[in-house]
């Protein structure tokens, strides 16, 4: 048997193209003491991957030239030298990569039930966007009963949990995306309040203010760039700005060069925060334990994007990256047992 893998050729200078991920075969790989082998089911495509293939430094290591492409995902267990696992386990971890069969250790990788739900929901509500949203929104944002809260992506796997939290806490709720067919989807499936296409709007800045009438309290950017510098102009006093994404800026060559807000920080004394899912690692079972009975209420919804053959996967990423997929990418690479 061989394993098919995505390794990647070389390094974007800005939006990424599929050649610069190359098709290989390898050898089947074998678990090692401790280590299980899964076959991968799903695939999580995210944001944060544009980052890892860049030639500058980031908060995490770099995929090198030549190596497997990195990326979460879920599948089943095939082969078990770990007591804690057994063959046809369901399993999520961060360590797949962009293969067909992944060799994993106990760290990091947790058991899926499938009686929970569908199994990709580990990666997208009951996963990393969806613990996202909550520890992000929670912890930084502290949204009160009448808040403004403005959530760019606001229809992509994060942004369309905010939205929901934020109005079970009494907020108001305006989302930012880049089309009618998301926005209307943010206002009658999520309940956003109002909502601002940034592709068409103009002046971002007046479309914003309009749609913000009151001012922002909680910033929730995942796009950084443009959208960024409109939502800065309007927050108020002791405003909470959570930093959680840069796509809009991602691919873009050179420096980000924009406003600078310094004078505002002063006047408002708003606080902006990065975030980072990783340093909450610790309390996973928490967010679950909250967000996995509103799931199964539906008082939480989700839409996801779906892209079929792990072929297609570099297409699915740069289908995120140029904000043409809606809900939380994902890609089926092969059936899920007993279908």
């Amino acid at each position: 048997m061989r394993n098919r893998r995505f390794v990647l050729a070389s390094r974007p200078a800005a939006m990424p193209e599929e050649g610069n991920w190359k098709l290989v075969e390898t050898a089947m790989p074998g678990p090692g003491e401790g280590e299980i082998l899964v076959r991968t089911i799903w695939l999580s495509v995210d944001p944060y991957m544009r980052g890892r293939i860049a030639a500058g430094k980031g908060y995490a290591k770099g995929i090198e030239i030549g190596a497997v492409m990195g990326g979460g995902g879920v599948g089943e267990v095939v082969r078990s030298r770990h007591p804690a696992f057994k063959p046809g386990d369901i399993v999520e971890s961060m360590a797949f990569g962009w293969q067909e069969y992944a060799v994993l250790g106990p760290a990091g990788t947790r058991k899926v039930d499938p009686a929970h739900g569908p199994i990709r929901h580990a990666l997208g509500i009951l996963g990393m966007p969806g613990l996202t949203a909550y520890f992000a929104l929670f912890d930084i944002g502290r949204p009160k009963p009448g808040d403004t809260v403005v959530v760019s992506a606001a229809s992509g796997a994060v942004g369309q949990v905010v939205g929901q939290l934020a109005k079970m806490a009494g907020c108001r709720t305006v989302a930012v995306a880049g089309s009618e067919a998301k926005l209307a989807w943010c206002r009658d499936e999520l309940g956003y309040d109002a909502g601002v296409n940034h592709r068409t709007a103009g002046d971002l800045p007046a479309a914003l203010a309009a749609a913000c009438p009151g001012g922002i309290d909680i910033y929730f950017d995942n796009t950084a760039g443009l959208i960024a510098d409109a939502a800065m102009g309007l927050v108020n006093l002791g405003a909470r700005i959570v930093q959680c994404g840069r796509i809009a800026i991602s691919s873009q060559p050179g420096p980000d060069i924009g406003p600078r807000f310094h004078g505002q920080f002063i006047a408002t004394r708003c606080r902006m925060e990065g975030f980072l899912i990783f340093d909450h690692a610790h309390r996973y079972d928490e967010g679950l334990r909250r967000l996995g009975p509103w799931v199964r209420e539906g008082k939480l919804r989700y839409r996801e994007d779906i892209v079929e053959g792990f072929e297609n996967t570099p297409r699915a990423l740069i289908r995120v990256l140029s904000g043409t997929n809606f809900g939380k990418q994902l890609v089926k690479v092969a059936d899920e047992p007993g279908r």
